[in-house]
């Protein structure tokens, strides 16, 4: 069962949040285009903008996207939206909820979806297929909370990362609907923090990264305004390996 993390209140920034949720702001449905990757085998793909690898293409089911703006220079990354089609003919009024995994844009669209979830939104086997056909489709979209019960916020080590002199890692599993802006990466034994680079996507980064076990701790920013850090229970081992995961021991109630 996840522990839910300590929070820490911080200052509020107005302009910082209003720049994030401009496109999303709200529960209220925007409208758009989608469109669906036309070689995509069901799921997204793994080698998307995010750098969420193999675990971007099969994260929630396979019901994956691109998005051209709302990739947001990878804040967006991780996101999750409740999209549906306009098409009463074809379409479902519930649609589908999807994660952002991937930055990439077509003929005025916001979603580029994968043939999963594109097929999603229809009402029947036989509407996916007429869906499909069409290629782009209108739809409604509006940001919602990410769920994904029984697991915590997982930190996976990028293939690349070199112990001990490059740390690169992505962060897994997040719920609900804020943001992460930034990330601080503590030594457990003279708390000294080094704030890390967003180096690209979902991937935060430092070289000569601090000794010892490290404690990791996450800016969350709501459409709101309010900014707090979430603090896991669990360090990252001294002896961190590339391509290990490991659990945070927290996760963000909704």
């Amino acid at each position: 069962m996840a522990k839910i993390a300590t929070v820490l209140k911080l200052w509020k920034s107005t302009k910082l949040s209003s720049i994030l949720y401009s496109h999303s702001k709200g529960n209220d449905f925007h409208h758009s285009r989608a469109a669906y990757y036309p070689n995509s085998d069901e799921h997204g793909t793994d080698v998307g903008a995010c750098g969420f690898g193999s675990f971007g293409a099969t994260i929630n089911g396979g019901d994956v996207s691109a998005a051209s703006d709302l990739y947001r220079n990878g804040v967006g990354c991780g996101d999750c939206y409740q999209v549906r089609c306009t098409n009463s003919h074809y379409c479902s009024d519930k649609g589908v909820t999807v994660v952002i995994t991937d930055q990439g844009s077509g003929p005025n669209t916001d979603f580029i979806l994968s043939r999963r979830a594109f097929g999603r939104m229809a009402q029947t086997k036989d509407a996916a297929a007429s869906l499909l056909a069409l290629g782009v489709v209108d739809i409604e979209y509006r940001r919602v909370s990410c769920s994904y019960p029984n697991k915590n916020i997982t930190i996976k080590i990028d293939e690349n990362s070199n112990y001990p002199y490059y740390l690169a890692f992505i962060l897994w599993y997040q719920q609900g609907d804020k943001d992460i802006t930034a990330v601080q990466l503590c030594e457990t034994q003279n708390f000294v923090c080094k704030l890390l680079d967003r180096s690209y996507g979902a991937v935060w980064t430092t070289t000569s990264p601090p000794s010892g076990p490290l404690s990791l701790r996450m800016l969350l920013s709501g459409e709101d305004g309010d900014e707090s850090w979430i603090v896991p229970v669990n360090n990252i081992p001294e002896n961190w390996k590339a391509g290990e995961t490991y659990d945070t021991g927290v996760q963000i109630d909704i």
